[in-house]
């Protein structure tokens, strides 16, 4: 698995840009830290992009305090599922997506990946042109050179990888960090401006389950690549812990930053989170908005550069799954800027409201990571109990075959379980609600329907599977390990 270049590549100075890409990452080289992913994944969502969360029930009549508990309950039910893959890294030390060709198959693992490349896509191109608008909106620049700097920020990003991604989240984390505190203690002691509301707000059970859901979406739709930034620390790292800390770092900004967004619009009437945060900066004390929603825009550049990286991991998984791939640093170069080019030009051509977009995009997202989450977890913590054959994931003749109907068929039966009660919301002129989802006033429960069915489908499908038939080719794996990375 390991080529003679790549022995070499290894010795270069930590500083420049990462060496690996698909490719296991062997022990002597783990050299993450476990206190980096708190604050990975606290700036991960402490930034532009979660604000309008918040807009989404007092859009549709939810009072604030409504909207708090439905955005709090959304992100702990989603952020479960984020933090419990991120346990995966350290066990394995693979990105997120390799692993993937356990329950899907060699060949199979490529459906997966077009849902998780289309989810990377689309939250660059949606953080693409909230910030082309937010940015304008607040400071009056041009936004066609806001998208360029932006993609080409985090492109650069993507491709120094791994380590540098930790280095600049934890910069800007203390950089933004109080300034966003200044603020909120602000709202709360009544310092940060604000009217009576005229609209009146209050309790709708169709409007709670949409910021619900929403909440729980925008942590679910991180599954794919938290092990992608956990893969780095050591074997021995506890599993309890990262999952603690990923939890706790992607919850606790989550929650805190949808709570302000849904003051920001009941009480600022604000349409853009961006230019609401700074409103509201600046009615504390001079420019301490504008310092601090450049900040929150930085932020979520990062955070773009971070979903770069993801994808392109995924989009150089899904080559290899026809044509081997060399994992390199170069090819995964190639792959980010290739990347960054098609999230450019969708963003450049999209018309839609900024808002339309992100609801439509998380609610896309949702459907289709739902059912492959489910049954990755179910594989790893249930049917194989962490024990995989590492080289095999990476042979086409391996014991994880070339299509695994198992994982195909679990995830095909929880999509289609969705279908009866999606409500996808309006994209120009098409929309979709279901039967199901009629009878329930429009609510969105197929999310809950997709976990809940693909889950008990795996579990039967793997009923008959015997752990035993992969014990040798696990000891063959890890003596393969042992004689070519020592």
């Amino acid at each position: 698995m390991e080529t003679e270049a790549r022995k070499q590549q290894v010795a270069e100075p930590a500083l420049g840009i990462e060496v690996h890409s698909i490719d296991w990452i062997p022990e002597r080289e783990r050299h993450g830290k476990l206190w980096h992913q708190a604050p990975l994944w606290f700036l991960g969502n402490f930034q532009y992009f979660t604000i309008p969360l918040g807009f989404i029930g007092p859009a549709m009549g939810l009072s604030l305090w409504w909207t708090a508990i439905a955005g709090f309950l959304g992100i702990v039910v989603g952020t479960l599922f984020m933090a419990f893959h991120g346990s995966q890294g350290p066990k394995l030390g693979l990105p997120q997506m390799i692993q993937s060709r356990a329950q899907f198959g060699y060949r199979g693992a490529v459906i997966v990946l077009f849902v998780v490349l289309f989810t990377y896509i689309g939250f660059n191109v949606t953080d693409q042109v909230l910030l082309s608008q937010g940015i304008s909106g607040a400071y009056g620049w041009d936004p066609t050179a806001i998208a360029v700097v932006t993609v080409v920020a985090a492109a650069l990003l993507a491709i120094f990888g791994h380590d540098w991604v930790h280095r600049i989240f934890r910069v800007l984390l203390i950089i933004s960090f109080p300034l966003v505190t200044v603020i909120t203690i602000a709202v709360i002691t009544g310092h940060a401006g604000g009217i009576t509301p005229k609209t009146h707000y209050g309790f709708t059970f169709t409007a709670f389950m949409a910021e619900f859901s929403a909440a729980a979406a925008y942590n679910i739709t991180y599954a794919p690549c938290v092990s992608d930034y956990s893969r780095y620390l050591p074997t021995k790292t506890k599993s309890r812990s990262v999952i603690f800390s990923v939890f706790f770092g992607a919850s606790s900004s989550a929650i805190w930053l949808i709570t302000l967004g849904a003051w920001i619009a009941i009480h600022l009437n604000a349409h853009d989170g961006l230019l609401g945060l700074k409103i509201a900066g600046n009615n504390v004390i001079g420019d301490l908005g504008s310092v601090a929603a450049l900040a929150s825009a930085l932020a979520l550049i990062a955070t773009m550069g971070m979903s770069a990286y993801g994808a392109s991991l995924t989009l150089l998984t899904g080559i290899d799954c026809f044509k081997k791939v060399t994992p390199t640093r170069t090819a995964r170069i190639f792959s980010v800027i290739g990347l960054a080019v098609v999230w450019y030009l969708i963003g450049d051509a999209i018309t839609t409201s900024a808002a339309n977009a992100i609801s439509t995009a998380l609610t896309l997202m949702l459907y289709l990571l739902v059912p492959w989450t489910a049954t990755n977890l179910i594989d790893y913590f249930y049917v194989r109990r962490g024990h995989y054959a590492i080289t095999d994931l990476f042979s086409l003749n391996g014991i994880y075959h070339r299509w695994n109907w198992r994982g195909i068929t679990a995830y095909a039966v929880g999509f289609v379980a969705e279908i009866p009660f999606m409500v996808l919301p309006k994209l120009d002129s098409f929309t979709y609600i279901g039967p199901i989802a009629k009878l329930l006033n429009d609510t969105d429960f197929s999310w809950l329907a997709g976990l809940v069915v693909t889950s008990i489908a795996y579990i039967l499908i793997t009923r008959g599977f015997d752990n035993r038939s992969e014990e040798q080719a696990i000891i063959e794996s890890e003596a393969t390990l042992r004689t070519e990375f020592g």
